[in-house]
């Protein structure tokens, strides 16, 4: 029976991975989420049904908009994708579908979206953004101790922000990344954010260096490595609370 439980949340997760696509593409627009329904941005002929089943409607179609023939993004099948796995691999450490299963897969899946969106905009929306710090909250049954880290992670990124600012004399954070610190000591709690942290810059060095000196850009997204980090810490946590107890006792 465990297969079957995977199988149906890794289809329940593609499908919830459909409607992320919609709040990446039409949030940061002001677009209503609900309606109308989807269309092709390029002739804007409404999606059939059977076109937009997710990942197969992507393939049947070859990647191409059944009317104009406009091209459709593989994002959209990644994300679908990504989302099945996230659905597959929260259960998979969790062992149970209850109510924090599902506020965890809402919190990873909200971050999954900004992480898009954060790469077409450089910047997230604060409704996506401070819904999943609200969620963070009620991550665990310790609601209280949630909300003390998250305050505790947020005061000490705007510390950190003002300090480095002030020295290079320019932003050197987003208030964005302050609020996904938020979500992380929240989930994670103190030490497992800050070694989120930590993934989260050693995974944004090449990416960095790459877009610095090929794309002439010193401005990189970095709410998907924080996004990255923190589900990494969240999923391997006994791996890495072992580690900072034999490197901190």
């Amino acid at each position: 029976m465990e297969i079957y439980t995977y199988i149906v949340l890794f289809l329940l997760g593609i499908c919830i991975g459909s409607f992320l696509n919609v709040v990446i593409y039409r949030v940061p627009l002001n677009k209503s989420i609900i309606s109308p329904p989807s269309s092709c941005p390029a002739c804007d002929q409404k999606i059939k049904p059977w076109h937009n089943i997710p990942i197969l409607g992507w393939l049947i179609l070859k990647g191409k908009c059944a009317n104009c023939g406009a091209k459709i993004s593989i994002r959209y099948p990644i994300i679908e994708f990504l989302t099945g796995l996230l659905a597959v691999a929260i259960y998979y450490k969790m062992q149970t579908i209850d109510i924090f299963y599902l506020v965890n897969f809402a919190i990873f899946a909200t971050l999954l979206a900004l992480s898009m969106i954060d790469f077409d905009y450089k910047a997230v929306p604060d409704s996506l953004n401070l819904l999943a710090l609200t969620l963070a909250f009620f991550s665990s049954a310790d609601i209280i101790e949630n909300f003390k880290n998250a305050l505790l992670m947020m005061g000490g990124m705007s510390l950190i922000r003002f300090y480095v600012s002030y020295l290079i004399k320019k932003e050197a954070m987003g208030e964005g990344d302050i609020i996904v610190a938020g979500t992380m000591g929240a989930v994670l709690g103190i030490k497992l954010s800050l070694i989120a942290i930590f993934l989260a810059a050693v995974l944004a060095i090449i990416p960095s260096l790459y877009n610095r000196f090929a794309n002439k850009d010193i401005e990189l997204p970095f709410i998907p490595f924080l996004a990255m980090g923190m589900f990494l810490a969240w999923f391997f946590d006994s791996y890495f609370l072992e580690l900072w107890s034999k490197l901190y006792g």
